[in-house]
């Protein structure tokens, strides 16, 4: 019997592990929470991503839910999900699929609004923030932790950061 029970646990402990993203990230080094952009969103000359990042930098301070894409609560991938739909963008739900999804952009080229993608896990991508512009990003981490700015110069992240992403407006809008 404890051997069915083994059987039956296996494809949901992977369900869990491969919704999880954001809450199975491991935490990074201490340092001071930053619930405020160090920096207003850079101006990119387009409106629509500038509109994107402003959303996400007006959610700092937003409780961590897992599976959380609402005022009420977000996980990373829900928060990219919010602020794009709130621009008329329809993306993907996870961060692997918002990634895949995406237009890859050189990390030199990112611009406010821009998707940064990262893997903390040996499974790929598995983290997803919003581009603010001059090496910040918006993130929702992890439990316990609300919505903050993450930079990208700190070794942490820095070390995670696979590529960035990018929706165009002519992307399918959000009904």
């Amino acid at each position: 019997m404890a051997a069915r029970a083994r059987v039956h646990l296996g494809p949901a402990l992977l369900a869990v592990i491969a919704l999880g993203g954001c809450s199975l990230i491991r935490r990074p080094p201490p340092q001071a929470p930053v619930t405020a952009p160090l920096t207003t969103p850079a101006p990119s000359g387009d409106a629509r991503g500038e509109e994107i990042a402003a959303t996400a930098a007006g959610l700092l301070g937003a409780p961590y839910e897992f599976g959380g894409a609402d005022a009420g609560g977000f996980d990373c991938s829900g928060l990219a999900l919010y602020v794009y739909a709130h621009a008329g963008i329809a993306i993907p739900r996870t961060a692997r699929e918002q990634q895949r999804a995406a237009q890859a952009v050189p990390l030199s080229k990112l611009a406010p609004g821009d998707l940064v993608f990262f893997a903390f896990g040996r499974g790929g991508v598995d983290h997803v923030g919003v581009y603010l512009g001059h090496g910040q990003f918006v993130h929702a981490p992890h439990r316990g932790v609300a919505v903050s700015v993450g930079d990208l110069a700190n070794e942490y992240f820095a070390h995670h950061l696979v590529n960035g992403g990018r929706f165009s407006a002519s992307a399918a809008s959000v009904p």
